[in-house]
């Protein structure tokens, strides 16, 4: 089998990567990167022993995939990852669109011309940010819960559901995310090509990239480890807001399962598989910037995270999703437990105190 993985110097590309050639038999790996972020390299370099064939190009000209081998499977790991895209001076919208649509569609075609399956990582940034804020929430042990008062569409104490809203407003970057889901389902269909989409959790694990847009459980943990500022921003400086945690190699065991269960959209969608499905760590990997802190006072020694005032765009109180579909139909659930996956980090921070810069 052979099988082509974008952004593959970027976290979850090279995670996926090094995942799928020291466990599967006969892959060939091929990697596509633009090599625009600081500490792509560190990543690409990691390769060679891998035996992973990296081409420098960036997705978004159609004329670099052109060196691209047929290959079986295209996983779509590249794009601008932050929610803040088109609305800082980091990215423009133009830049975001390009990125995370214009790539996505130059990669569709590459499977149309090639009959190559398509597996598309997206977000929960999809679910729309208004009915996010709407929902019940109380404060438990320093961090948000959920609190099922009333009935709600896509949503109950497991997390949030496929079937939740993706109304607008759900962001320039989730718009860009939720346009490529829908184009992408569109040529499977079309072309009879498979297509499948995992809508990821909050990615985390050592070797990380950490800024405080993306990759924040890095970010945390190095900077506290090195005793950089750090604070609580948003929801009055309290620290309360919940994400769950996904480990890249428990992606990386439902994607094995995906690419050797799917042979084309056509029967896929006769058997009833999904080609949606949520992929994250859900409620028992779920933890509050509080609650991050408390683990690593613990794990560090105490260090004051000062609240502030700031307000940004687009944060949210409290984000847990419902893998349940995928357990039904892939056979899989999140294996690696939260406190594990915090350690993992913990000890990278130990032993790379210039990680962040590194990586910034």
């Amino acid at each position: 089998m052979k099988i082509l993985i974008t952004g593959v110097c970027g976290f979850v590309g090279s995670s996926i990567a090094r995942y799928l050639t020291e466990r599967l038999q006969g892959v060939a790996i091929f990697g596509i990167d633009n090599l625009s972020r600081k500490g792509s390299e560190w990543n690409r370099d990691g390769f060679r022993a891998l035996k992973v064939q990296v081409f420098h190009g960036d997705v978004r000209l159609a004329s670099d995939l052109e060196c691209i081998p047929k290959v079986d499977w295209v996983i779509d790991a590249a794009g601008y990852p932050s929610v803040l895209g088109g609305s800082t001076g980091s990215c423009t919208s133009r830049q975001l669109f390009e990125h995370n649509l214009l790539g996505t569609i130059n990669l569709l075609e590459f499977c149309r011309k090639h009959n190559s399956g398509f597996l598309f990582l997206s977000t929960s940034r999809v679910y729309s940010i208004d009915e996010l804020q709407k929902l019940p929430l109380s404060v438990i042990d320093d961090a948000y819960h959920f609190e099922p008062t009333a009935e709600r569409s896509g949503v109950g104490v497991r997390g949030i559901s496929e079937s939740f809203s993706t109304q607008a407003p759900v962001s320039m970057y989730g718009a860009s995310k939720l346009s490529s889901e829908l184009i992408a389902t569109e040529y499977g269909l079309t072309y009879d090509f498979p297509v499948l989409i995992n809508r990821c959790g909050l990615m985390a694990g050592a070797g990380q990239f950490g800024r405080p847009d993306q990759g924040i459980i890095a970010f945390w943990i190095h900077s506290h480890c090195h005793r950089r500022p750090l604070q609580y921003i948003g929801f009055g400086g309290s620290g309360y807001q919940v994400r769950d945690v996904l480990h890249p190699d428990d992606l990386s065991k439902l994607v094995v399962k995906q690419i050797h269960s799917t042979s084309s959209a056509i029967q896929s969608n006769a058997e009833g598989r999904p080609i949606v499905c949520n992929v994250a760590g859900g409620s028992t990997a779920a933890l509050s910037l509080r609650q991050l802190s408390r683990w690593c006072d613990a794990r560090f020694g105490i260090h004051v995270v000062d609240p502030s005032d700031a307000v940004r765009p687009f944060d949210l109180p409290w984000v847990v999703l419902d893998s349940a579909l995928a357990k039904s139909h892939w056979d899989w659930q999140p294996e690696i437990p939260c406190e594990t996956v915090l350690e993992e980090i913990a000890v990278h921070a130990e032993s790379h105190p210039n990680w962040l810069e590194l990586s910034n």
